[in-house]
């Protein structure tokens, strides 16, 4: 028995000792890994003078731009010139270049980049603490940060920071030598402007996080830009009212306000790339939003004027569309609004295009969209089902054409045409000019008639309820003549009489015929309901409907029944 315990005592002293050598293996590998999370290097600016290391805040991606910001700002250039990596620069010339580097990056920084103080790590190792963007591993160490991505006309470059670990010193984190070499190109695109050496030094302090001349710069051109625009608005309206082609005029007349946008954030972007060099939270505020304004404005500019073109077209090879037009006339003319639907389409997938590739989001953008791809599908088609049904059904519509504009159609009881069919919905026209709109996935959803299909024509009937002594035939002999006589029927022979009914009211009489199209048809059928109605009452008036009273009485002896019938009306 006491060596069955001594044998659970030592199994359970030999565990322990094994758990704590597991645990204390796995923080030594995590400390080695984290040591390692850095670039090896020799001295780091010899050519620069000696600075005492408490002076320097280097440790961590979040010191180091915060003190290089704080030295710049103090106009301290050569110590901040501690916080670039001049390994390709020579150390005899580093004393110069640094700080008139650092001077420069300065400069770019506070017009160009808006700091993300957030994705900045207080950690030397930069850990995450949580996964700050999509597409980066949550809780690994790093050596090497992302800050921005400058574009020129030419080119991309970046400014980034990286830990360096010198001989026989601490890691520290400083602007990479890459970044360092970009400086220059970066400065000539995006350094002072050229007007900007005469504003006043008073001028050039901070306030509220912009310097003070931005906020008299800013309303002053927000000023002159709406002027510009109202002067585009007023040439725009001069020409349309001096041209003579009623296209090119209705073009220019709805072309004016995304002309005066286009101007207006033309000549914003203008000032901000040429003549004065804004700070980075104005940057980052105006440039995207002037991009967004120069796409929008070019964009409807074609849409508006194109639009104007195909109704030119559309009124010179068709005219004004209704169903007395032909079958290919009516499919033209909705060809015609499916064009500009895909045109649309594709004005907004190009405007989508350029506007991520101006502003650089392509990739940020993209990697959002694959890593939730699931959540986004799931939101997007909860709340954009009734609008892409919409779309899609419209798309139908365009391209089967089981109704085109122009056709008239019997839905729901209204009789109407189509007027027009837009990406969401149908505008119908009824013959008494009422407009019932019609959301594009409940009209093909519903059955209707559509009188148009193959032809305009329609067989129209004339009901007429007469006595039972009517003649048919004689009724058949003048419905022909009148037909003959009506200047709108073209197909005579086409037409028929018959008696369809007979009850105790009457006999039903019912005049068929082919009428050129709905809306002509039915004037022409109320006419022959008219004439033939005049012909029974002038010509023989018996035959209108009577009724008939039989009155039956007996004698007073009861033996005979007599019955006498008289007729009313």
């Amino acid at each position: 028995m006491m060596q069955h315990r001594f044998d659970i005592y030592r199994s359970l002293a030999f565990g322990a000792c094994a758990f704590v050598m597991l645990c204390l293996a796995a923080v030594a590998g995590r400390a080695q890994d984290t040591r390692g999370f850095w670039y090896e290097t020799g001295s780091i600016n010899q050519g620069l003078a000696a600075v005492e290391n408490d002076l320097l805040e280097r440790s961590t991606p979040r010191q180091t731009i915060r003190a290089f910001l704080a030295q710049t700002e103090a106009g301290e250039f050569e110590l901040a010139a501690h916080y670039l990596n001049l390994a390709r620069t020579d150390p005899a010339q580093q004393t110069t270049l640094g700080a008139e580097k650092a001077q420069k990056l300065k400069a770019i920084i506070d017009r160009q980049v808006w700091i993300d103080w957030s994705d900045l790590s207080a950690r030397p190792d930069a850990l995450r603490d949580v996964a700050a963007k999509s597409g980066s591993s949550p809780r690994t160490p790093r050596r090497d940060l992302h800050i921005a991505t400058l574009e020129t006309r030419d080119t991309a470059y970046d400014i980034r920071i990286a830990r360096y670990k010198p001989e026989g010193a601490p890691a520290v984190w400083l602007f990479s030598p890459q970044t360092v070499s970009n400086i220059d190109p970066l400065y000539r695109a995006f350094g002072p402007g050229r007007y900007e050496t005469l504003i006043p030094a008073v001028l050039k302090d901070s306030f509220l996080g912009l310097w003070i001349w931005e906020w008299l710069a800013l309303p002053t051109l927000g000023l002159a830009v709406l002027l510009l625009g109202w002067g585009v608005h007023a040439v725009v309206s001069s020409m349309a009212g001096r041209v003579e082609r009623p296209w090119l005029k209705r073009g220019l007349e709805r072309s004016r306000l995304p002309l005066c946008i286009l101007f207006m954030a033309g000549a914003g972007q203008t000032v901000l790339l040429q003549v004065f060099s804004f700070s980075g939270p104005v940057q980052t505020l105006l440039k995207p939003t002037l991009i967004i304004l120069m796409v929008w404005g070019v964009g409807m500019t074609i849409l508006r004027l194109f639009d104007a073109l195909l109704q030119r077209l559309t009124l010179r090879f068709v005219g004004e569309i209704d169903d007395k037009r032909g079958r290919d006339e009516r499919e033209f003319y909705t060809s015609i609004y499916a064009l500009r639907r895909l045109i649309v389409l594709v004005m907004v997938a190009v405007a989508l295009i350029v506007i991520l590739s101006q502003l650089n989001l392509f990739e940020s953008v993209g990697m959002t969209l694959l890593a939730s791809a699931g959540v986004l599908t799931v939101v997007f088609g909860i709340a954009g089902q009734a609008v892409l049904g919409n779309i899609l059904a419209s798309l139908q519509i365009a391209f089967a054409k089981p109704v085109r504009i122009g056709d008239a159609i019997l839905f729901e009881g209204d009789w109407a045409y189509v007027e027009s069919i837009f990406y969401t919905f149908l505008r119908l026209r009824t013959w008494d000019q009422r407009r019932i709109v019609v959301p594009v996935t409940y009209f093909v959803a519903r059955p209707f008639e559509n009188w148009s299909v193959a032809d305009a024509r329609i067989m129209r009937v004339v009901h007429l309820c007469l006595d039972p002594r009517a003649d048919v035939e004689c009724l058949r002999q003048t419905f022909a003549e009148l037909l003959r006589a009506d200047p709108d029927i073209d197909e005579v022979e086409g037409a028929c009489t018959f008696a369809t009914e007979q009850t105790a009211e009457g006999l039903t009489v019912s005049f068929y015929a082919m009428m050129p199209d709905p809306s002509t048809g039915w004037i022409i059928q109320s006419r022959l309901r008219e004439q033939l109605l005049a012909h029974v009452r002038d010509t023989h008036p018996d035959w209108l409907p009577r009724e008939r009273v039989m009155d039956v009485s007996q004698d007073a002896d009861g033996g005979r029944t007599r019955t006498a019938v008289r007729t009313a009306g």
